[in-house]
């Protein structure tokens, strides 16, 4: 949310931990809301639905025997490291990784107050410090060293409401736009990738 006057602008960030996109533009979502006075509201989809309901595949699908573009998609993300001074990506060499019951957690962190750390530790585990988190064990030994209640997480991913919930999230955001993460919405105004951040950044300022 962002106060512009008497209106309320507001921004959202809708995000799967297997993307390491969006692991990158959360990272730099810090520096806009800085800048902005903007706070991005967090919305937990399941790409796997997204792109079963759009028909779209993941880019490790899409660009497979594609010449030239992957090693083209690389470089972007070198600049992008670059221009934002992240040092702490590292390639997860699980990916692709199965990250339904990751976001379940999500949905089950809000619930439990404790959404904002859940996230922070997921995609530390996910894209800095790299593990395969879609082996319960893991995930269970991650929460449980963050300080995490792993048999309540454990029993919520299960819960039938947990589980609408994100299926509700992930339909309501492709009915909006959505087809892949990280995807933002200034408003009504949707933007995909994190290379539209800039463009991002000036809807915030200029509404």
């Amino acid at each position: 949310m962002r106060k512009n006057g008497d209106a309320m602008t507001k921004v959202e960030f809708h995000f799967d931990f297997g993307s390491p996109n969006a692991y990158l533009a959360y990272l730099v979502i810090p520096e806009i809301e800085r800048r902005t006075g903007a706070t991005f509201d967090y919305v937990p989809v399941l790409l796997g639905g997204v792109f079963k309901l759009t028909g779209n595949r993941s880019p490790a699908e899409s660009l497979a025997g594609i010449k030239n573009k992957p090693d083209y998609e690389r470089l972007e993300t070198e600049r992008f490291l670059k221009r934002h001074g992240i040092t702490s990506y590292r390639r997860n060499p699980f990916f692709p990784v199965n990250t339904l019951t990751l976001m379940r957690g999500a949905i089950a962190a809000q619930r439990l107050r404790v959404f904002e750390r859940y996230v922070d530790e997921m995609y530390r585990h996910m894209w800095s410090e790299p593990k395969k988190l879609d082996d319960g064990a893991v995930w269970e030994a991650v929460l449980r060293k963050a300080g995490f209640d792993a048999e309540q997480f454990s029993r919520l991913v299960q819960d039938p409401e947990v589980k609408q919930l994100l299926l509700d999230n992930t339909t309501r955001s492709v009915e909006r736009g959505t087809f892949g993460s990280p995807t933002f919405f200034v408003d009504d105004e949707i933007f995909f990738g994190k290379d539209r951040l800039r463009d991002v950044e000036e809807m915030i300022l200029s509404t």
